[in-house]
């Protein structure tokens, strides 16, 4: 079986471990259920954690180069080593090399765009709900609700960052600091994008009067010729020349 083949067939079924971790990790957040049903979404966590920790070794495996493969892949890595990051993986279907696959121009913009925007949104909820997570119940702690913590996300990835809500534990700031490179990276790729329809538009635009410009030219040139020619034409006939063609035959007149 070639890695090909193995994320052919793995692809779907790690989309749906996601959903499952995202489902489970928000009502286990959220909701705070006793046992035995906090039991339960444990171990569909704990399961979800599996499975994407058997697909990277398969995939580490498979690889042709094993050693290349584990450098150039370092979000298979953190999917495996962080649970924040695994929701991303709902994004598979749709990976940016997907994106901007058989698409030019203005596609791949729009495309892009998209992505990046549901890469923030899934992002921001998931961070979100790990920080809460981490900061409820802490000494100090000013994230102890789910819109505390979605408003913390949110002005954070923007990177605006009032400072009216922080996190105060170790594990939420490393989860506040992955949500900052989060954000510079999508902030990053949206302005990229703008900067490229900017550029192609303003070089369409010039590239089309420059056109129109050119084709009046060559209009006015072509009249310019033919009116040459005209006045060739009859100096080359001189001021004597007469039209020799047959004259009409004019009705004779009787005589009175």
């Amino acid at each position: 079986m070639t890695q090909e083949t193995w994320q052919k067939y793995s692809e779907l079924p790690l989309v749906g471990a996601a959903f499952l971790f995202l489902a489970a990790y928000s009502i286990l957040v959220i909701a705070e259920p006793p046992d035995p049903y906090a039991a339960v979404l444990i171990f569909v966590l704990g399961a979800t954690w599996l499975a994407f920790g058997v697909d990277y070794i398969v995939k580490l495996f498979l690889a042709p180069r094993p050693g290349r493969w584990f450098v150039r892949h370092p979000l298979d890595l953190l999917m495996v080593l962080v649970p924040v990051v695994r929701p991303l993986r709902l994004l598979g279907p749709f990976s940016l090399r997907k994106v901007m696959d058989r698409a030019s121009g203005t596609a791949i913009r729009a495309r892009v765009m998209a992505y990046v925007v549901a890469s923030a949104v899934i992002l921001i909820y998931t961070v979100a709900l790990s920080v809460l997570g981490f900061e409820r119940g802490a000494p100090n702690a000013n994230i102890t609700t789910m819109g505390d913590a979605l408003w913390w996300a949110t002005v954070t990835i923007a990177t605006v960052g009032y400072g009216d809500y922080y996190p105060v534990t170790v594990p939420g700031r490393w989860a506040a600091a992955m949500l900052m490179v989060g954000g510079i990276a999508a902030l990053g790729m949206v302005t990229a994008t703008l900067s490229s329809w900017l550029v192609e538009s303003v070089s369409a635009a010039t590239e089309q009067r420059t056109k129109a410009a050119e084709t009046s030219k060559n209009e006015e040139l072509a009249r310019l010729t033919a009116r040459i020619e005209i006045l060739q034409d009859q100096l080359a006939r001189g001021p004597g020349e007469t039209d020799t063609s047959p004259a009409k035959d004019k009705p004779r007149q009787e005589p009175g």
